[in-house]
């Protein structure tokens, strides 16, 4: 009989020969937890971060559990794992947000290490919190990815963590005993900040664990805000396309009122702290936060105006082909004429891809870093 592992793919996602949908670290976690799978209750497994199935559908098909809940950030890993699971005939899971209801009453949590420690921190408190007093954590990592501070990490809200052996490159933490309530720290999800900005508001940015850039704002981010004065359009419609914590979004509903915002991420993370970020700034009647892939549920030729700031790694693995989806995303929705603000890494140069997906492409700001280009939709 086949190993369900061996039959995953990536798609939605990008798919490329080095580009894997299971890795060692996926079946290291299903291994060292395979004791505790075995007798598991029904509807006390519990998936976090599952990149494309893997623990998810290895945990069903080779230890028959059922009623697994399972939260991915990404949306794309939502669908591979949905389509994985039509393609093979697995059934026996429900996708969850990073919640409560998630965790409440668990007995095992399988964790693909994220590389954030606030990401972390923000998982094993809702572990500590919600699942069942005997709970145990199977989390793995990539070794070159971990590091003695994500024990720490796990420590502060359970009292036993356990370091098993490495194998192929992959090791797993253990950690069990929830830390009584007076023991683990008070920091609450999401957090924020406020930020001073020359000539206007106040910014609050709100963060979950997880949200890049934390709670700070990205250099890229702060290239494009330094041009935003200079967008001519007033009224219509505008996309903040990858919004992450909602920054773009928030800055644009400010400056310019007569101008509707949609703020879209796939990643659940991101849309949970642009949500809080939108509210927290007093926006929320011009910007809507919504999770899609790139500018999915958006008609054609219905937007004037799109903000990018594109990200140009899948995990660890340089993709320069996600802009050009973005860019691509960015053009079938906006009307002729409409502009796309982009700002990008200066060594990727991207203006030729700009020209030939969007239209004619102009340079507005320039540094060692970044670049910032406005195309006009042919």
């Amino acid at each position: 009989m086949n190993d369900v592992l061996d039959d995953l793919r990536r798609h939605p996602d990008l798919e490329a020969p080095n580009l894997y949908a299971v890795d060692a670290t996926d079946r290291l976690v299903l291994d060292e937890a395979a004791p505790l799978l075995a007798d598991a209750p029904a509807g006390t497994v519990v998936v976090v971060g599952d990149r494309y199935g893997a623990l998810t559908l290895g945990a069903i098909a080779r230890h028959g559990v059922t009623g697994v809940r399972t939260h991915q950030d990404r949306l794309t890993g939502e669908r591979a794992l949905q389509e994985n699971a039509e393609r093979l005939g697995v059934d026996g899971f429900t996708s969850h947000g990073l919640t409560a209801d998630l965790v409440a009453g668990a007995r095992v949590v399988l964790l693909q290490l994220p590389r954030s420690l606030d990401e972390l921190d923000e998982v094993a408190a809702l572990v500590a919190e919600h699942a069942d007093p005997a709970v145990v954590v199977v989390a793995g990592g990539r070794v070159k990815h971990m590091t003695t501070a994500m024990n720490d990490v796990l420590d502060r809200h359970l009292a036993v963590v356990e370091a098993r052996l490495a194998r192929q490159k992959s090791r797993a933490l253990v950690a069990s005993s929830p830390r009584p309530a007076a023991e683990r720290p008070t920091r609450r999800w999401p957090e924020r900040a406020t930020h001073a900005r020359a000539g206007h508001d106040d910014l609050v940015v709100c963060a979950h664990g997880g949200a890049f850039a934390g709670t700070s704002i990205d250099i890229g981010t702060r290239a494009l805000l330094t041009h935003l004065d200079e967008v001519p359009q007033t009224t219509g419609t505008a996309v903040d396309l990858g919004c992450g914590t909602g920054v773009l979004a928030v800055a644009l509903a400010r400056l310019r009122p007569g101008i509707d915002v949609i703020a879209t991420d796939e990643s659940a993370t991101a849309v949970a702290s642009a949500l809080a970020t939108v509210d927290a700034n007093g926006v929320a009647d011009r910007v809507r936060v919504t999770r899609a892939l790139g500018t999915e549920g958006i008609p054609d030729a219905s937007v004037d105006l799109v903000l990018l700031n594109p990200p140009f790694h899948v995990g660890a693995t340089i993709a320069p082909a996600i802009a050009r989806t973005l860019f691509a995303d960015a053009a079938r929705v906006l009307r002729p004429g409409g502009q796309l603000w982009a700002v990008w890494n200066s060594h990727l140069r991207y203006r030729p891809t700009l020209e030939q997906v969007v239209g004619p492409t102009r340079q507005v700001g320039r540094d060692p870093k970044f670049t910032v280009t406005v195309s006009t939709r042919r």
